[in-house]
């Protein structure tokens, strides 16, 4: 921000559905003083008329009208009205971003999520938390586990129907659902059931759900690790598999925040791991084939990473314009001219390459590229017991060449 916008300050209060009667001093001072308070329609409504500040609702949408609305009011007094605690998955962070961290004051209120687990008696450090606010419901469905406890932040009142169909199709329909609305406030309410049998209309708009997971009976254990069976995805036999693809996934070593090409990505599955391992991580999938490329995105959302980037045409020329990878697949295509070069060219210093290979020309290319920069050449044998008349062998699958290597 410029010098001129020092001169206002810019406050954050977190307001609860008990609105002005339950804030602390400090901020009813803050909105009080405001010459500008910037909110939802739902929380400027809440504001007496002892706050004579200039009220702007914010538009739709919303990120990206930030920096023009900071800007149009720079020099005065703002204030900017959040639900709950601004940090936790609220407007907070945009406008840290924006304003710089620095120039912002925050009054949290305590946040849905710490209500929630008040009222259900459930540990907040121990119990997950999935937003689906201007995020799809297939989002929800990578942190499906048996037995699990999760907090859904809602979109709105129609999001608990979606996500009580979401498990009844991921196999979760024995799940018990607690939608709690208006919490903290006079309107303070809660609805239960089951996934596979919801039995409430749409109610408040401002609610949180609870879930309680449960897997119905053969509904197939789908793991933290890298490794997914591959009956867990669609695919056309165009797919890295099973063992090949956990030893490929170690390699490339995932960490929260990083982005990874997945290049040839086929039905997508190295990259729907990759994104699996941490919530933070994320991936773009290159795909020659648009058959091939619509199934990716589908595991995806199937897989629960809808964030997943698909992006159709062939490499290296796809590859132009897009952000510099943390690490980069290559599970196919590495004899194409010039691919290898791309992908090593766009990989930040320090992130990791691993080409997988099954033809002898792409081994060779492979052996060259390891003379030259080092790193790991190995060779990934895998045999699975298969009946041989009235006994049992081993059926060997093609060896996997794989070249892996950290960029210096």
């Amino acid at each position: 921000m410029s010098s001129a916008d020092a001169a206002g300050s810019l406050t954050v209060v977190g307001v609860g559905a008990d609105g002005w009667a339950g804030l602390p001093p400090a901020a009813r001072e803050a909105l009080t003083r405001a010459e500008v308070v910037i909110g939802g329609a739902r929380q400027l409504a809440l504001l007496p008329p002892q706050c004579p500040g200039e009220r702007v609702e914010w538009p739709s949408p919303l990120r990206p009208a930030v920096p023009g609305l900071l800007a149009r009011h720079a020099g005065r007094e703002v204030a900017v009205l959040a639900s709950g605690d601004p940090m936790f998955f609220g407007i907070g962070r945009a406008l840290a971003e924006v304003a710089g961290a620095d120039r912002l004051r925050v009054l949290p209120h305590p946040s849905s999520v710490s209500y929630a687990c008040a009222r259900l008696g459930w540990p907040l450090d121990e119990t997950e938390v999935v937003s689906l606010v201007g995020r799809p419901a297939a989002a929800l469905a990578a942190a499906l586990h048996h037995g699990r406890r999760l907090l859904v932040l809602s979109a709105g009142a129609a999001t608990p129907a979606e996500v009580a169909a979401l498990l009844c199709d991921r196999g979760f329909g024995p799940s018990a659902l607690t939608v709690l609305e208006q919490l903290g406030g006079p309107a303070e309410r809660r609805v239960e059931g089951t996934a596979h049998d919801w039995p409430h209309p749409p109610g408040d708009p401002l609610n949180v759900i609870a879930l309680e997971c449960r897997a119905a009976p053969g509904t197939p254990r789908l793991s933290l690790v890298p490794g997914l069976p591959d009956a867990a995805y669609e695919h056309d036999g165009q797919l890295t598999k099973r063992h090949v693809r956990a030893v490929t996934l170690a390699a490339l070593a995932p960490a929260p925040g990083e982005l990874l090409w997945d290049v040839g990505a086929g039905s997508g599955s190295v990259a729907v791991e990759w994104m699996r391992a941490h919530r933070g991580c994320r991936a773009v999938a290159v795909e020659r084939d648009p058959v091939r490329a619509a199934r990716a995105e589908r595991n995806a959302e199937a897989l629960g990473v809808p964030g997943l980037r698909v992006v159709v045409g062939p490499a290296p020329r796809a590859l132009d314009g897009l952000p510099a990878p943390d690490a980069v697949f290559v599970g196919g295509g590495a004899t194409v001219d010039g691919l290898l070069a791309a992908c090593w060219s766009a990989l930040r210093p320090g992130g990791r390459l691993v080409s997988n290979a099954v033809t002898v020309e792409s081994e060779a290319v492979l052996a060259a590229w390891h003379r030259e920069h080092g790193g790991d050449l190995v060779r990934i044998a895998v045999a699975s017991a298969a009946p041989v008349g009235g006994f049992t062998g081993w059926r060997p699958a093609m060896p996997v060449t794989q070249w892996a290597v950290t960029k210096r």
